[in-house]
């Protein structure tokens, strides 16, 4: 093509965090471009967020319906190509099949949707429309994320038969959601959260991770959730066990309460040949061990890795790509795909989430929600 592509953004105005993040990781890799926006529930916020990104004013509206309605109307050549949803949970189903059934391609955080049901109409409405849709699982997008999947795939680690993941924070140790801090106000709302705390927020990158890296799914699951902040409904913490589906058995943590702890998500994958262990905190460094030969460390653009993290190694060995670049993986396979759609073009596997995960992720918070209503019963996803 011989232009980037258009992007509009629901939600994600002046002072969001995650905002922010889409649009540089977006912008990395010179594919795209914002050209519209509804940042904000608030018509002045947004009108204002999106004179702060320097666009102009006609294309900066009041709600997601106004800027899906009207983009639609202008001329092909001048239209957004694909929205990108970084709201709440409860507001990513609205936009999202709104521009579904509009034309538009649509990039969401996950969770997919607030609801079950909702997960299961937008995965319909997403079939229906012929259009492609991508969740922001960003740990998928890490380099050694990629080796990691790879080596599974190619058989390296033999049978895979154990994985044990973790993700823990502990910047909700204390109930910051009473001081107005708006990241932890809307979490802790089922309202704007759904039926999962920790687990929606956390726990669903963790088993998504658990499942991209194995290519296994998970079959079965016993959750422990906890709630130990004063006041709050939705788990801060939890402990589950996962049956996957080729018989490898799985152990999971997730909290939000571990105080210390600041975004230590971190996996370990055991085969009959060999092992491996990958942390987000350290994502440069994937360790292998092995039956017989000493311990391998590989590392981004270093020796010996498969072309499928090559491709996503942007800079030359041993400088530090992270969190902005994994995130930025997941728009460049996004827009490679819908590239290649404008120019008639066939992808046969393209390598970022999409609504099955969406599906996947949610099904695995309500079975684990039900799993802890029934003192840990083995629950089937």
């Amino acid at each position: 093509m011989a232009r980037k592509l258009r992007m509009g953004m629901i939600g994600g105005g002046t002072g969001s965090f995650i905002g922010d993040v889409h649009r540089k990781a977006s912008s990395i890799d010179g594919m795209i471009e914002l050209v519209c926006g509804a940042f904000s529930s608030s018509a002045e916020k947004s009108k204002a967020s999106g004179k702060a990104l320097y666009l102009p004013e006609d294309r900066c509206y009041g709600s997601f319906e106004e800027m899906i309605l009207k983009e639609k109307e202008l001329p092909e050549g001048d239209r957004m190509d694909f929205v990108s949803i970084v709201t709440p949970n409860h507001m990513h189903f609205a936009p999202a099949k709104l521009a579904l059934e509009h034309g538009f391609h649509v990039v969401c955080d996950k969770p997919m949707t607030l609801t079950l049901d909702e997960t299961m109409e937008l995965e319909t409405s997403v079939q229906k429309s012929g259009k492609i849709f991508a969740l922001t699982h960003n740990y998928t997008g890490y380099a050694m994320v990629k080796q990691a999947r790879a080596m599974v795939a190619k058989g390296d680690l033999g049978k895979i038969r154990k994985i044990q993941v973790q993700y823990l924070q502990g910047w909700l140790s204390t109930a910051v959601e009473q001081t107005g801090q708006k990241q932890a106000s809307w979490r802790v709302d089922p309202a704007k959260s759904g039926i999962g705390g920790a687990l929606g927020d956390i726990g669903t990158h963790a088993a998504n991770l658990a499942e991209y890296i194995t290519g296994l799914d998970i079959e079965e699951l016993a959750a422990d959730l906890g709630t130990f902040g004063e006041g709050r409904v939705l788990d801060d913490d939890g402990n589950l066990l996962l049956r996957m589906n080729n018989g490898a058995k799985g152990t999971m943590s997730i909290s939000q309460i571990a105080l210390g702890e600041e975004n230590n998500l971190a996996i370990k994958v055991y085969g009959e040949k060999g092992s491996l262990e990958w942390q987000q905190e350290n994502p440069n460094q994937l360790i292998t061990h092995w039956l017989e030969d000493p311990v391998k460390v590989f590392t981004p653009n270093g020796n010996n890795l498969y072309e499928e993290a090559l491709v996503v190694s942007r800079i030359p060995a041993g400088h530090p790509e992270g969190y902005l670049e994994a995130f930025a993986t997941i728009y460049k396979n996004f827009a490679t795909h819908v590239m290649a759609i404008l120019n008639n073009e066939t992808i046969e596997k393209p390598d970022y989430p999409t609504v099955k995960e969406g599906v996947r992720g949610m099904q695995f918070i309500y079975a684990a929600v039900e799993s802890d209503k029934n003192n840990a019963a083995w629950v089937k996803i």
